[in-house]
């Protein structure tokens, strides 16, 4: 059986120069990752899918590759609240991990919702960011009709409001909202247009790399132009 060392093993073994020299330029300290490709990650996780004590561990370990692979396999319906909102105090500070590892599980979660509306108020921003993509999550993969309306405007006009004077990459995690509302919402696709019209351009600065922020308004008409709108998915792992 597979444990946490000779899962660290592979992990070293499978870094490649390229990708640490890509994450290291996405703000990941070089002595927290080995430089994984996701298409490693995920097959290493087909060797230890089901290992819901050994994913716990690995995100223990501090080391971004170890969690995001943590993030993969770990089932959110099988976490205490307790152990998401460590997560969400463990994420290194690291985007990426408060964006997906902690939003995959808390979106599976049965208190996610109530969590994420949470952690979208807290002064830490990864914690904020986790909360707004747990949100967008959520409504991705959520049957519209079982899906608060009232309370998902309410935080479109939240964003509208607090946008431009939130942390860098909390800008971007609420800018994501927006647009996957107006994507997978069917009932609040003029809403939500309504609101990046309103967003207009966000300023985020990405580093040393060549990322692009999304205009909202262009995204969500990109994917009603596309037949797609509205369609729900069913996870958001990737």
């Amino acid at each position: 059986m597979q444990t946490l060392e000779t899962v660290m093993e592979t992990l070293r073994a499978s870094g490649k120069p390229s990708f640490l020299k890509t994450y290291i330029r996405h703000g990941i300290p070089a002595d927290l990752t080995f430089g994984v490709s996701n298409a490693d990650l995920k097959v290493i996780a087909k060797s230890i899918k089901g290992r819901q004590d050994l994913a716990l561990e690995l995100f223990a370990t501090g080391h971004f590759d170890a969690m995001y692979l943590a993030g993969i396999i770990v089932d959110g319906k099988k976490m205490t609240r307790a152990q998401l909102e460590s997560w969400t105090r463990g994420t290194q500070g690291i985007s990426s991990i408060s964006n997906f590892t902690v939003a995959w599980p808390a979106i599976e979660h049965e208190e996610g919702w109530e969590m994420a509306n949470e952690w979208i108020h807290s002064k830490d921003p990864r914690v904020a960011c986790a909360g707004w993509s747990t949100l967008s999550g959520i409504v991705t993969v959520t049957p519209d009709e079982k899906i608060d309306m009232t309370k998902v405007c309410d935080l479109l006009d939240f964003v509208v409001k607090n946008i431009q004077s939130a942390e860098n990459y909390q800008k971007s995690a609420m800018n994501t909202f927006v647009i996957t509302v107006g994507s997978y919402v069917g009932p609040l696709h003029e809403k939500a247009k309504e609101a990046a019209r309103a967003i207009g351009v966000v300023s985020i600065d990405h580093g040393d790399t060549d990322c692009k922020t999304k205009t909202a308004l262009d995204s969500i008409e990109k994917m009603a132009a596309s037949g797609k709108m509205g369609a729900k998915r069913k996870t958001v792992r990737c």
